[in-house]
């Protein structure tokens, strides 16, 4: 969480494909009416994957609780697209069709989902690029992506230097190239590694955010930098998840640090155990809220409040935070994203007592 590369379809032939395709494209949650007064109204929450494991078991039901709170009388019709930019657009013109009157749009492909901007406000209805940024959305909620590359990059150095390393290879295995948010964490990163002392043997852009991509590509890198490898730079916790499997598999001991961001459970298991250095965490919670706050606001005909803006789109832009085995109790153990039981299951059980998670 491999699809062919992307083609924008038409606008006119995912318009006509509509009533084939409606049942297919969406689902309707509907909030029950317990709160507020709001007029109401449809709201599409557009989400495009379900490989990192983020999107259904946080955004999708906190992004649900918080339009609940918000509006009572607002409907959420949910689709995901499978990390398909052909089908996400196909769910947002039902979306459309079915009457919604904001899309809330994590895109696929950033620049395939100009089109799907364009044919929202063609009908008069706004689009809250979510997570990642899309050109002429009327509002943008996400984190500080660049920040998110630079803070996995330095963690990853002052790991290394903390273990008495100054020099060595690493490996950069980057997001996916369709993904906008990817080519920021690349350069923040890229801004904090080049002037670090330690060299990028080899770089790799992985297709769909794939962990299986990123695992086969370090399995295939792993007899020429093998020897010299000191550290990982994973963009993701799923792309770490495979480079790590590629490392165990190609008998290299002991692991070197490898970063990670969405503090997926099994990325914040394997920190405990030792396998992943660090992850990123982004609340989801605040950024759902922000974007179902401005949902509601599009839809009663309001302007959303923003506290900054990116190419000219009004933003609500939250700060990362750097996971490791220290502060796992300080952040997402604190905030609610998991109990210390869902972590320090029977295999991780001794690894927990040792870092003093209970």
């Amino acid at each position: 969480m491999s699809v062919s590369p992307t083609r924008l379809v038409g606008l006119g032939v995912a318009v006509s494909a509509l009533a084939l395709s409606l049942v297919a494209c969406g689902s309707d949650d509907k909030p029950s009416d317990t709160a507020g007064g709001n007029a109401g109204g449809k709201v599409a929450l557009l989400l495009p994957e379900s490989k990192t494991t983020r999107y259904e078991s946080l955004d999708r039901p906190l992004f649900t609780e918080a339009l609940k709170t918000a509006c009572a009388n607002c409907e959420l019709i949910y689709s995901n697209a499978d990390q398909d930019a052909s089908k996400q657009q196909q769910q947002a013109e039902a979306a459309l069709t079915q009457g919604a009157k904001v899309l809330v749009l994590d895109p696929v492909d950033g620049k395939a989902a100009a089109a799907v901007v364009a044919a929202a406000k063609a009908q008069n209805v706004p689009v809250i690029a979510y997570d990642r940024f899309i050109e002429n959305a009327n509002y943008y909620v996400s984190f500080e992506n660049e920040a998110v590359g630079k803070l996995q990059a330095q963690t990853l150095v002052d790991t290394l230097k903390a273990a008495g390393k100054t020099s060595g290879n690493l490996a950069m295995i980057n997001g996916s190239p369709t993904d906008p948010n990817a080519a920021d964490f690349k350069k923040g990163a890229h801004s904090v590694l080049d002037s670090s002392g330690f060299k990028v043997a080899a770089e790799f852009d992985t297709p769909d955010w794939s962990p299986d991509k990123a695992q086969a590509w370090m399995e295939g890198q792993l007899s020429a930098i093998k020897s010299g490898l000191v550290g990982v730079y994973a963009a993701n916790d799923g792309t770490a998840g495979g480079a790590i499997a590629a490392l165990k598999g190609g008998g290299v001991k002991p692991l070197p640090p490898v970063t990670g961001q969405d503090s997926e459970l099994a990325a914040i298991q394997r920190i405990i155990a030792g396998d992943q250095a660090m992850t990123i965490y982004k609340a989801v919670k605040p950024q759902a809220e922000a974007a179902a706050k401005a949902a509601v606001a599009l839809v009663n005909g309001g302007k959303p409040e923003s506290t900054t803006e990116k190419s000219g789109v009004p933003s609500t832009i939250l700060d990362p935070v750097a996971v490791t085995k220290a502060n796992i109790n300080d952040t997402v153990v604190k905030d609610g994203i998991y109990k210390v039981s869902d972590i320090c299951t029977a295999s991780f059980a001794a690894a927990c007592t040792a870092a003093g998670l209970k």
